[in-house]
Formats: C-alpha cells, structure tokens, sequence
C-alpha cells in the first residue's frame, strides 16, 4: 500500500526509505491512530521527515496524493468538490443560515452558478454583482459583501462566506531559512558529547536490578547525570553593523546557553584584540585580557565567533586599525592566536552567503578562518557544527 505516497516523497526530495515504509504499514496494521486522514498525515510525517527543513515539501506531497490539491509538484487547479462542500456547510451552518441560501435558489444552484462563471470568465474583476472578483457583492470571490457567497482566495473580512476555496499556499520552512530559537537548538544538538561527571545523584536502574539480583537483598546503585561535556567558547561581535542581527544573536545565544553547561562567552567589537568583555555597559571599564582567555580555556574548548565581519580592511591587518582604541597588534595576529590554541573554530555569518564576495574584510576573515565561515541558517548551523566535531 501506499506505494505512490513512497515514490513522490522520494521525487521531492524527501530521502524516505522502505524500511520506513514497512514501519508505517506496521504502524497501521497495529492500529496506533484512529483511522482517520488528520491523523494519518501526523503519522506518517513522523515516520518520514527527519529534518524539519523538509516539513513544507512533505505538506505539499501529502496534498497531492491524498487530497488532489495542487501542488508545485502537480496540477495547478482542481476541481470544486461540490458534495463535500455541501456536506460542510450542512453540518457547520444553523438552519436560519441555510435558509439565507434559498435566497438565490439552492445550494446545487449556487455551486453550479460558479462552476458556469469560472468557464466563462478569463480575466480578473473588480467590484460588481455578477463575476467572481474582489470588492463586490457578487457571491464569489473576496473581499466583498455578500450575506450568502463562496471567498476564492484572498483575507476573510465580514466573515460570511459559505465556504472558502483557497489554493494552499505554503511558508517554506526549509534549510536556507534564518533561524528561531528552537531550530538553534535543534542543530546545537549535533554538537553533543555526554559524559557522566558530578555527583552521584541519579538512579541507576540497570545496576540496581542487576546488583539486586547478585546479592540477593535490595542494592541501591546511584550514579552521576549525563551531561553534555562538550565545552564551547563563544566570541559574539557587537554593536555598529551587528545591530540589525541583535534579535538573531539574542536567539543564538539563549539556545547555546540552554544547551551547553560548559558554556563561556565574551564580546568583541568587529575583531578580536587584546581584551573582551561580559558586559556591554562596562566594555571599556572591565575587560578580560585575551591573553587570560588564552591561558585559562584549555585546547579542548570549540570556539564560534558570532559576526558580520563588516569593517575596514585596516581593523584586522594594522596596529591601531581600532576604530575604539590604539591596538598595538593587527587583530590579524589576535586571530592566528585564537585558531592555533582553539583548533576546533568556525565563525557564524548572519549577512547572506550570496553577498559575502562584496566585502574586503569579510573575505580576509575567512582566509584567516581558512574558510570555515558558515551563514546563520539552518544549513550553515548544521555545516557549522559537523565541522566542530571532525577529529583533529
């Protein structure tokens, strides 16, 4: 069954196997949903898409093949499923509200009045009684007044439709897309190694049963939770051209800060130089040197840095390029500092990849990245994350 369902998921995109196949069959065989469509979409969505990147093209495939909706992958118009309409309007609408339908005949009337007037009409309309358009009080179309009609795409205003007709018309969620807070911590999640350190505070089951059944009396065997024990350092530019990302770092920065226990950050301005900061407000009166920073993190920290990399060429190859303060080194030898302690480095773009060869600065600090330089998308996250944990 549902080997057509397989075979479009597939020409879409979607890399669904068949042993994914045979879990959904098992699924319904075993009757974990009730039967119906609402239900089945869930299922199988769950069974199929394993990157939310991929949601929107899965809604699209799901139409197609089991509602006949069009689709970017099918037809581009289908047919007004009359019965079905009737049946919703009998079941959702109050009989005074049925009666007000009488008013221009029958329901059948009315559809087939529609059907009639999409074979006659070949361009759009605008206000009037009889055409399907906009503004008017004809009983087809949108953004009218009609006290018993069909809204044919388009904004619900006086909330009066009989039934809405409305090609779907799909928000891509996909992977070139910016990122929200949850989608961070999705690809955060890649960046993963749990270890069990700290005190003995959690239960541990298998060893208690097993202990139990050794020694012949209750062994209560306790053991440390499992933590994240990768360790992040995380260098966040800020101010000037970072003012337009400050919603998207703050998202960044509270899904790192969730995810990671070992998690120490400090800001910069444009390119890092001998001293950074915790706070913003005390930037110039407390900073750390990055020469503690250097000495304090060991070489098994992962260093992101979080920038635009907009500024003049000058800040990152001469001393006193600063437009703050009189550097004494180019924040070019601060850089080759930072990625021969911390080997595992990538730097997080929030400008798109397509406009990254217009800026001169920004092409330096990918050199000296040696092109690990990744947008903040999805995508670039995930690349991002893959590239920390490649062994070294």
């Amino acid at each position: 069954m549902f080997l057509n369902f397989l075979d479009e998921l597939r020409a879409a995109g979607i890399p669904a196997s068949l042993k994914e196949h045979l879990l959904l069959l098992e699924a319904l065989d075993a009757e974990v949903i009730d039967r119906t469509p609402e239900d089945f979409y869930y299922l199988s969505r769950a069974v199929y898409v394993k990157d939310e990147g991929l949601l929107d093209k899965f809604d699209q495939v799901f139409a197609k093949v089991f509602k006949g909706i069009a689709t970017t992958f099918g037809q581009t118009s289908a047919d007004i499923p009359a019965d079905w309409l009737k049946a919703v309007a009998e079941k959702y609408l109050s009989p005074e509200e049925m009666a007000k339908i009488e008013s221009l005949g029958s329901w059948d009337e009315i559809m087939e009045t529609l059907k009639k007037r999409l074979d006659e009409q070949h361009e759009r309309h605008q206000g009037g009684s009889k055409w399907i358009g906009t503004g008017g009080t004809s009983p087809y179309g949108n953004s009218g007044y009609n006290p018993e009609g069909v809204r044919i795409g388009g904004e619900s205003v006086h909330k009066r439709a009989l039934k809405v007709w409305d090609q779907r018309d799909f928000k891509n969620l996909d992977n070139t897309k910016e990122l929200g807070t949850r989608n961070i911590k999705i690809a955060l999640r890649r960046l993963r190694k749990f270890a069990r350190d700290g005190a003995a505070d959690e239960l541990d089951i298998d060893a208690t049963i097993a202990g139990t059944a050794r020694q012949g009396w209750l062994d209560v065997v306790m053991r440390a939770e499992r933590r994240n024990a990768v360790k992040l350092l995380l260098f966040l530019d800020v101010g000037g051209s970072m003012d337009p990302w400050v919603k998207l770092c703050e998202e960044l920065f509270s899904a790192a800060t969730t995810e990671f226990k070992n998690l120490e950050f400090f800001y910069f301005h444009n390119c890092p130089y001998e001293g950074v900061w915790k706070d913003n407000t005390r930037r110039f009166s407390e900073r750390t040197p990055m020469w503690d920073v250097l000495h304090k993190f060991g070489h098994d920290y992962k260093l992101v840095f979080v920038g635009d990399a907009s500024m003049s060429p000058y800040e990152i190859t001469h001393p006193g390029g600063s437009v703050e303060h009189f550097n004494e080194e180019s924040g070019a030898v601060w850089m080759h500092r930072l990625t021969n302690t911390y080997p595992a480095a990538v730097w997080l773009n929030p400008i798109p990849e397509q406009q990254w060869g217009y800026s001169q600065s920004l092409r330096i600090i990918r050199e000296l990245m040696t092109d690990r330089m990744y947008p903040l998308t999805l995508a670039g996250l995930d690349e991002a994350m893959r590239e920390l944990t490649r062994k070294r």
